[in-house]
Formats: structure tokens, sequence, C-alpha cells
């Protein structure tokens, strides 16, 4: 199947943002997702103060979709704990909901959806089980999956993974998180924990595969052993937490960033930059990246790959790299204990590093040169 307009590979929050924004330039771009049904991907249940102003300026407010009000972080390492108010109010919302409200803003701002399971990319074609997709655009947004011919570099000695769980709503939990979002550290990674839209607690981990191998391999066991050394985590998973599906993701390249491109294809959300999950923004370089790649493309067409990569891998360079720092120190015992010093006693450190982290949704300049 051949299209002039472009094709955007993936219908999560990167590629909705680029379609709304294509949409309202003129173009006619074409989502492509391989689930008809939106599901609730793994990570993204957290919105910095940042995204939240990002999806007003796409038609999606937060809040309205029942979005629980954060205002709060609280941490735990080795037995202290210590809370600090966020820089501004931030929100709980499940990838479902936000999903399912970004795809419906694309579409009414003019953007077409098909499915079809994406198995390969190539210059200008996209290789999927139903059909070939060609065009001369294609928009990379499929998260953290990657495609043959655009995958990107996995190899490390002790890679990072995620878990999550979502835990039933009840009167205990609801009151423990309230208005926090909590981080829970401990060696080789850490648990964050947010209420969402109906009352569940979003629980994901991001460790390093070794910390999973020292509990044998099972998240259950890793969980459970978190819950015996930690009276705070035990309280929160409560007694039904074992009963909870455990998702997990593996090999995420924390801290990667595109530096370059092939000729066409832009890549966005994940696909150009993947920031440590604790810092809560994710979804924030997802919605920059769609919105920016749409800007060069609208001027510059398939030619703008590279520019737009280029310009996109400087803008995303300081938060990336702020988050990996604070990563860093989540994952060692004194780097959290670290953190609980400074959230007691200086915590204008923290508020410095949680804006530091956040991606600058300032319209970048693109080089001249004669558009499409």
């Amino acid at each position: 199947m051949r299209r002039q307009d472009p094709l955007i590979l993936g219908a999560g929050p990167a590629g909705c943002a680029v379609a709304i924004a294509l949409a309202h330039g003129g173009a006619r771009p074409m989502l492509l997702d391989h689930a008809e049904t939106v599901g609730d991907p793994l990570c993204g249940g957290f919105l910095s103060w940042r995204t939240l102003q990002q999806l007003q300026a796409l038609g999606v407010d937060p809040f309205q979709l029942g979005g629980h009000r954060i205002t709060h972080l609280r941490l735990f390492s080795a037995g202290r704990t210590a809370t600090t108010s966020l820089p501004q109010v931030a929100c709980g919302l499940s990838r479902h909901a936000l999903d399912s409200a970004l795809r419906a803003a694309a579409l009414d701002a003019g953007a077409q959806m098909a499915f079809d399971h994406i198995t390969a990319v190539e210059q200008g074609v996209a290789r999927g089980k139903k059909h070939d997709w060609r065009s001369e655009t294609l928009f990379l947004a499929s998260g953290k999956h990657d495609l043959r011919g655009a995958a990107r570099p996995r190899r490390t000695a002790d890679p990072a993974l995620g878990l999550r769980l979502r835990l039933a709503p009840t009167r205990q939990r609801a009151e423990m998180l309230g208005d926090h979002i909590e981080l829970h550290l401990f060696a080789g990674g850490y648990v964050g924990m947010v209420l969402q839209e109906d009352g569940t607690a979003n629980l994901c981990l991001a460790l390093r595969k070794s910390a999973l191998t020292r509990a044998g391999g099972s998240p259950h066991n890793l969980l459970a052993e978190l819950a015996a050394r930690d009276p705070a985590m035990a309280a929160r998973l409560g007694d039904d937490w074992a009963q909870a599906r455990i998702e997990t993701i593996g090999a995420v390249p924390y801290g990667w960033i595109a530096e370059e491109t092939a000729d066409g294809l832009y890549r966005i959300g994940d696909q150009a930059a993947v920031i440590p999950s604790l810092a809560g923004e994710g979804i924030g370089i997802a919605l920059a990246s769609g919105q920016q790649a749409a800007s060069y493309w609208l001027e510059l067409g398939p030619a703008g790959a590279a520019r737009f990569q280029r310009a996109f891998a400087q803008k995303a360079r300081r938060p990336v790299q702020v988050a990996r720092v604070a990563r860093g120190l989540a994952e060692s015992p004194l780097g959290g204990l670290l953190a609980i010093f400074a959230t007691e006693r200086i915590p204008a450190t923290i508020h410095a590093l949680a804006r530091m982290s956040r991606i600058e949704t300032a319209p970048t300049a693109i080089p001249a040169t004669n558009s499409h």
C-alpha cells in the first residue's frame, strides 16, 4: 500500500502527538498500530506538570479523564523516609485512559488509523503481517519495542528490566498513598507507586537484571523479599498482591538517545530517547518528540528526518543525563541515603533535579531550507 502522506508506526503518546500536529498542519497521516483495542502499557502511569501542559495543548485534559492529583514525593530507603512537595501538581493516570483519549484526539484532528502487526522496516516500507505499507516518510513510534531494521543497541552486562503490578483499590492503600508518588529505593533498583483514576495503585519496578537474579529470577520472590525487609512496602502490597498479574519488559536501554537516522525515518518517543523511569518524564519526551518531528516534516518533508534527530538529541541530552545520574544514586544504598538526606534537609536540590529532568517544550528553530 503506497501513501503520499506520512505513516506513523505506533498509536501511543508519541504517535498520536505527531498525528495531531501533522493533521493540524494540513497533512493526512495514517496511524498504524497492532492493537485495535487500546491496552494499558507498562510504563507512563505518572504525568509530570510539564506533561500536563503538553497534553492540554493537544486537547487532552487528564483530570477530566479522572486522573489522580499528585502533589508530593515520598522517598523510602533503608528504613528511612522523607517527603517533599513537587514543584507543581502532577497526575496519576493509566496508559489505557491516556492512550484512548489521545487516539480519539488524533482521529478528531483528521488522522486516519489502520491495524497491522509490523515486523520490520526498510527505507520507505513497513512490513506487516497483512500488508507492506509504503510511504516516503515513516514515523517510528513503537515505544520500547524494536522493529527489525531499526533496532536500538541493547548490549550491556547488567540490563535494566521493568515490572508492573496493578493493585486493587483498598481504603488502606488510598490512605497511605494519598496525593503522593512514592519511590522505594533498594540495591539494584527502585519501586514507584501512585494511585490512578480508578483507585488502583500502579506499582512499577525498574531494576537491574542482577537484582532479579539474586531473588532466584522470580518477580514474586523479589517482591516478597522487599516486603520482608521493609514494613512500608509490606503495608502497601497488602495481602492480595500475590494474585495480581505481574507484567514485564526486558532489556530497557535507559539513557539511549538516537543521534542519527535513515532518510525519511523520524524516530520519536522511546525510539528517540529513553529516559530512566524515576524521572517521570517518558510521556513528556514522547509528546515533545512527536510535536517537534511534525514541525520538521511540515517544513522539510522526508529530508528533515536527520536534522530533526540531531536537534531532538540535543534537546533530550540534559534531562536524560540528569535522570541517569539520579538512577545511579537510587540504585545504590549510599545514594539512597543521600537522597533521603537531600529531601529532608535540602529539598531545593530535589526540586532542581526534577526541573532539570523535564524536556524543553519550546519550539526549536528549523534550519532554513526549501520546504517539500
